[in-house]
């Protein structure tokens, strides 16, 4: 994986802006199954409430009926076309949009108590940065949900034991296409601890992504079956996507204050707020904000 310090090569990361990631991906019954089985697992870990939770990679807001309990919900996405469609679909009351990079988030350290990441990690190719970027915004004790796909899943070991694929058992990440990866729990697991993160609690999901299944058995019969081997199966991390539920260990109390915004690139807290625009008093960079929606993806000038 590359690593980012000094002048080393930046973390590469899947930029979604102008797809069209809803209709293509997840509309017509594409990923029936993976969207329910994935709504199952989140309602076993996510905390019944939360004051302000972080949706990193949010996209267009699928999961977001998830968090009507929720006060405060950020959805951060690098692409403003994704966050532009949820935002006319959610509106603004509770919700913020925000668009910037997982390893330059524009927020204060502890700003959340809850944090998910779904179908993010294995678009990034470095997640020692990329956990410690997170680590920084969850508060002491705050609740992290992390999905990643499984370096050794059944049908790979299945390959691999039939000389169609590589090993799944060695601990480093995959890259088996472009910017996307698949992980060795135990690498993800140890990358974990050392970015602070304490896990509690482990779902095999998606157990039954197999085509002639889903073709032939309703979508909600597989979910259904799923939802009751993601706890009991958990330990042989046998399944396509695992969950993990995990909490900050730092420590500390409370969250930070409002306002809760940063300057991704010089930290100031001095962001003051104009007409269609956030000014930083540190580096004097302008940053586009109206109606909910704040860009720190490219200053202004």
């Amino acid at each position: 994986m590359d690593s980012v310090s000094g002048d080393q090569i930046p973390p590469r990361f899947l930029d979604y802006e102008g797809s069209d990631y809803r209709t293509s991906f997840w509309e017509h019954g594409r990923r029936e199954y993976e969207d329910l089985v994935e709504r199952v697992a989140l309602r076993k870990l996510l905390p019944p409430s939360s004051k302000r939770i972080l949706d990193i990679g949010a996209g267009f807001g699928r999961l977001t009926d998830l968090y009507k309990h929720y006060d405060r919900v950020y959805l951060l996405d690098y692409s403003r076309s994704l966050l532009e469609e949820a935002r006319s679909r959610l509106g603004t009351g509770r919700f913020t949009y925000v668009i910037a990079s997982l390893y330059e988030m524009p927020f204060a350290e502890n700003a959340f108590d809850t944090v998910v990441m779904v179908r993010v990690l294995h678009h990034q190719s470095d997640v020692p940065a990329a956990l410690r970027s997170i680590e920084t915004v969850v508060g002491p004790g705050g609740t992290f949900v992390l999905e990643y796909a499984n370096k050794r899943h059944l049908k790979a070991i299945l390959r691999y034991l039939l000389r169609h694929g590589p090993s799944p058992f060695s601990r480093e990440p995959l890259e088996f296409a472009p910017l996307h990866f698949d992980f060795h729990p135990a690498y993800v697991e140890a990358e974990m601890d050392k970015a602070g993160f304490s896990i509690q609690r482990r779902l095999a999901v998606s157990t039954f992504r197999v085509g002639a299944l889903k073709r032939f058995v309703p979508a909600r019969v597989l979910a259904a079956l799923d939802g009751l081997l993601q706890g009991p199966t958990a330990g042989l991390q046998l399944s396509p996507s695992i969950f993990l539920q995990a909490k900050a260990q730092k420590s500390g109390s409370g969250l930070a204050c409002d306002p809760i915004f940063r300057c991704p690139l010089c930290r100031s807290i001095h962001l003051h707020l104009k007409e269609n625009y956030l000014e930083c008093g540190g580096c004097n960079r302008r940053w586009a904000a109206q109606d909910s929606l704040f860009d720190f993806k490219t200053p202004l000038d």
